[in-house]
């Protein structure tokens, strides 16, 4: 009996014993369920956690291309507005399928006038300088490419590209033989427009030019928008809200050491620099402008028309020096002619020094071409 009590203690014991370890590893089963599953709700809602970038990058993503959409509609009014308040002041011809928009004034020899980056047609005649001008010469100013209500087709738009378009829209203009006034990157242009036809062009006059290749934070600021896809993109959406921000310090510094204008202020067309197209322009000139002098100043020397030089002595866009003095220094026929306490826009700061010039240069490039 007591063996018979004594087993079925012990099996009693080990029945109890053996129900208290399966309770206590199911318990211990749950708990760790219940860990694992707080672990994985945790784990799930941490930033950076596969679902959470679900979370947040598509209403992101949503919210982005609202905005950028919101962007494109008003820049696309705001163009259509500008172009409603300035439309084209000129004519057009069309030229190899690029249609460019001009002005031609007054009457006598021919005066081809080449604005910069930025600017259009209105530069001269704001500045009062084609009507000034106008009264003893046949005054040509052309939108370059791009600007203005030129057309710009997809290619590259280098100074001499620009100066076989030119020549091309100055023989359907009539003109055989002409003076050139290059202002900023137009000194490009005019240079490169003597170099392409020799014949056509027997007198420069370069303004406030860039002739020899620096570092330039501009040209890294600005070209953006000429960057293919990409750049198309940021101009009809952020690029132009960008360049209304920054346009009016821009605008300061070419002036500066002179105040702006009240003139030019009133009525330069503004607006129109704001335009996708034009954004475009500015930004494939500024990439284009120091590959463009390191081709172009490998043959100044020969150049075989009169040049004359002229640049404000203060100018906060160019170094006087290293430019339009040392282009002088290469050139030991050429005029130089600085403007002291002048900046960048000379034209607009000393339009009749600026006309002075020209007239010299001109009578100057009579007297050469007839020898």
């Amino acid at each position: 009996m007591r063996d018979m009590e004594t087993e079925a203690g012990v099996s009693s014991f080990r029945s109890e014993g053996a129900v208290g370890a399966g309770d206590f590893m199911r318990e211990s089963y749950l708990q760790h369920r219940s860990h694992r599953s707080h672990a994985d709700r945790w784990q799930s809602g941490r930033i950076g956690s596969p679902t959470s970038r679900r979370r947040w990058l598509v209403p992101a993503l949503v919210g982005s291309a609202a905005a950028l959409g919101a962007a494109a509609l008003y820049n696309r009014k705001q163009t259509q507005g500008a172009e409603r308040q300035y439309p084209p002041i000129g004519q057009f011809l069309d030229v190899d399928g690029v249609r460019l928009h001009y002005i031609e004034r007054g009457h006598g020899d021919p005066l081809v006038l080449i604005h910069g980056n930025g600017t259009m047609i209105q530069d001269f005649t704001v500045s009062g300088l084609v009507d000034k001008l106008a009264e003893r010469y046949r005054v040509i100013v052309i939108d370059r490419p791009g600007y203005g209500y030129s057309a710009r087709t997809r290619q590259l738009w280098t100074p001499r590209a620009h100066a076989r378009l030119f020549r091309k829209a100055l023989e359907q203009l009539g003109v055989d033989k002409t003076t050139v006034y290059g202002h900023s990157w137009g000194t490009l242009v005019a240079v490169a427009l003597a170099l392409e036809a020799p014949s056509l062009v027997r007198g420069l006059v370069l303004g406030s030019g860039y002739y020899y290749p620096t570092l330039r934070a501009d040209t890294f600021l600005l070209s953006p928008p000429a960057i293919p896809v990409i750049g198309d993109a940021m101009r009809y959406t952020i690029s132009p809200l960008v360049a209304q921000a920054i346009l009016p310090g821009m605008i300061k510094r070419v002036f500066q050491p002179a105040p702006v204008p009240e003139r030019f202020e009133r009525e330069f067309p503004m607006p129109l620099m704001l335009r996708p197209l034009q954004l475009r322009a500015a930004a494939e000139d500024a990439a284009l402008m120091t590959p463009s002098v390191m081709e172009l100043k490998k043959h100044y020397s020969d150049l075989r028309v009169a040049v004359t030089i002229i640049t404000g002595a203060d100018d906060q866009i160019v170094d006087v020096g290293r430019q339009s003095a040392r282009l002088h220094r290469e050139l030991p026929h050429s005029e130089f002619i600085t403007f002291p306490g002048l900046g960048h826009m000379i034209h607009h700061l000393a339009p009749d020094a600026v006309v002075t010039a020209i007239d010299q240069a001109a009578q100057r490039s009579i007297r050469v071409w007839a020898l």
